[in-house]
């Protein structure tokens, strides 16, 4: 058996099965990936698929055992890679960053340009995606930190920390009449054309569960999930905005928006930082991992990548 007919096999489970998908994301051609499987079958003494024709129909059980022991294979095999390129390299190499349009515009930046600075053999590649592709990248190593709000600490396999706390704010124009109330209602809101972010960003969750709660029915004119977007419909006149407060932080007092917090009505929203369970991290990670927080260091990271623990047991 070969690391070849590892990496086939745990193709096939993440592309539901499909031969061709698979072939075409490991380069190959579709009868190579199913030779190799088969020889590992052959060699193993039980079939890890169950088979229609030449299609795979699904994952037997012992084949579930033979997936779980080929993860931790391939993990490992990243986590040699990684050992060898940090004390080949010397501080030298690539940090990969998954995170969501929201961290990745406005969180990000300075950390990035601090790591350079302190780092500069280290080059960045910077991902975007929703959550659950944030958490996808992580998962197959395509990332070595990701950065999100919704969702991402729910996903197995992955050490969530929290690491720091934001809430929503009101942004409308200075001329609008919500504009002289400093503490607005969710019976205003839910009378106004409303511009927010898509139903799986940047805790929009917590502002539907607001409304639902009081059985009021929003009504969302527009989604989004670049705040930027959402503030250039506002000043358009189409409704008012519901934004993350980092979204507003940089904009010049007296412009023509205002703004308003709103955790009193959506509550506190955790942005969570995240690796994958039992990867190797570099030098430079835990050293961008201490940048993005001062409640994020080396030794709390290290605890949790060795523990079970959940994630919220380490409290902001």
């Amino acid at each position: 058996m070969n690391l070849h007919q590892f990496r086939f096999v745990q193709e096939a489970a993440r592309r539901g099965l499909n031969l061709t998908e698979t072939a075409k994301a490991l380069h190959t051609s579709q009868p190579g990936v199913s030779k190799a499987i088969l020889e590992l079958e052959e060699e193993l003494g039980v079939d890890v698929f169950t088979r229609h024709g030449k299609r795979l129909k699904r994952i037997t059980e012992p084949g579930l055992q033979v997936l779980k022991s080929i993860d931790i294979i391939m993990r490992e095999v990243g986590n040699l890679k990684r050992i060898g390129e940090e004390f080949s390299l010397q501080d030298a190499g690539t940090l990969s960053i998954a995170a969501t349009h929201t961290q990745a515009r406005y969180m990000l930046p300075e950390p990035v340009a601090a790591l350079r600075k302190r780092f500069p053999k280290v080059n960045v590649s910077m991902h975007q995606g929703t959550p659950n592709e944030v958490a996808r990248m992580l998962l197959d190593e395509s990332a070595d930190i990701g950065m999100a709000t919704e969702s991402i600490h729910e996903i197995e396999g992955l050490v969530t920390l929290p690491c720091y706390e934001w809430q929503h704010v009101l942004v409308l124009p200075s001329s609008h009449p919500l504009a002289a109330v400093e503490r607005p209602t969710l019976e205003q809101l839910a009378a106004e054309p409303l511009v927010s972010y898509q139903a799986a960003f940047t805790g929009r969750r917590r502002i539907d569960a607001a409304f639902a709660q009081r059985r009021l029915t929003p009504n969302f004119v527009l989604e989004a999930i670049d705040s930027d977007v959402l503030k250039t419909y506002v000043r358009l006149g189409l409704g008012v905005g519901i934004v993350a407060e980092m979204a507003v932080r940089d904009d010049p007092p007296g412009g023509e928006l205002v703004t308003r917090p709103l955790g009193y009505l959506f509550g506190q929203n955790i942005s969570h930082v995240a690796f994958k369970r039992g990867a190797y991290l570099r030098n430079f990670v835990y050293s961008f991992a201490e940048l993005l927080s001062d409640r994020l260091n080396r030794s709390l990271i290290s605890r949790a990548m060795g523990s079970e623990q959940d994630a919220d047991d380490y409290q902001l």
